[in-house]
């Protein structure tokens, strides 16, 4: 029998993808059901809140991987007054800004995160062994659950991540024009694939300028790895047809930006394969 995998907050699949090409059986464990077009899940998936989940239930998995969300750490990294102004508060010096409606406090700001290590303790304890777990996240978690052990580019690693880790696909300049945090428009490609990245000015509601959809995205721009699910250059070939002609027009609720989110959160096919491979069972 194909050894299990579970994978906590599953989004789109981009641990299970990795996975299931190792030849793993995955159960993918979500709040909602992420479905876009014919991007979905591609395992089994159970809607359930993690925070409700006890270990027990996983002692039969042979590796766990988690990926919760990241939109309070994304937010708190930019260099915007009120994401400052949050952390702040959150660390006890200031007060949060009207009609923030996020974490007050730091066990709320970490709680899902917390709840990963909590399911791998209960599993293992069941399981009578150790089961090894991958939790991932963006950059800007480091200060508030502790530093990452390795990162892939802009995704993040903590948990049992191996020692030797692959080295991303960097990428290269395209011409264009650019779109960066000074005004400036910037777009980047992968060097493998022809998806490009591009990022537009748009106002937050908070007086600040928002280009990214999320850290992971500034990341991946800031280091120069490649992002994946975006959906290729415009018909006019400046800039990407996703954000320009779609996320980007809408609202942070939408079903267009939450499938934006869900795409660039997915975990590089090159990653998930390695600690797919990396953990699979040997023959006892």
């Amino acid at each position: 029998m194909k050894p299990l995998a579970i994978d906590l907050f599953c989004g789109l699949g981009g641990w299970t993808e990795g996975l299931l090409a190792e030849g793993w059986r995955v159960v993918g464990i979500d709040i909602e059901k992420h479905e876009y077009g014919d991007a979905k899940y591609p395992a089994k998936l159970v809607l359930r809140d993690v925070l409700k989940i006890h270990g027990r239930h996983f002692k039969d998995a042979a590796l766990i991987v988690a990926s919760p969300p990241c939109q309070e750490f994304s937010y708190m990294a930019m260099p915007w007054t009120r994401a400052k102004q949050i952390g702040d508060a959150l660390r006890g010096h200031g007060w949060f800004p009207e009609e923030y409606k996020g974490s007050r406090t730091l066990p709320q700001l970490t709680a899902l995160f917390d709840a990963c290590f909590r399911i791998q303790r209960e599993a293992s304890t069941a399981a009578g062994h150790h089961i090894p777990m991958v939790v991932e996240n963006v950059r800007g978690a480091n200060p508030w659950v502790g530093k990452s052990r390795a990162n892939y580019g802009s995704f993040h690693l903590w948990g049992d991540v191996p020692a030797l880790m692959p080295r991303p696909q960097k990428a290269q300049k395209i011409p264009g024009f650019r779109f960066d945090v000074s005004g400036r428009s910037f777009q980047t490609a992968a060097v493998e694939g022809t998806k490009t990245l591009a990022h537009v000015n748009k106002r937050d509601g908070h007086g600040c300028t928002r280009h990214l959809t999320n850290q992971r995205e500034h990341d991946a721009v800031r280091e120069g790895v490649k992002q994946t699910g975006i959906s290729g250059t415009r018909e006019n070939g400046k800039g990407d047809r996703w954000f320009q002609d779609g996320a980007a027009r809408s609202g942070s609720k939408s079903n267009a930006r939450k499938a934006a989110s869900a795409r660039i959160a997915k975990i590089p096919l090159t990653l998930s394969r390695f600690i797919a491979r990396h953990y699979y069972p040997t023959p006892s």
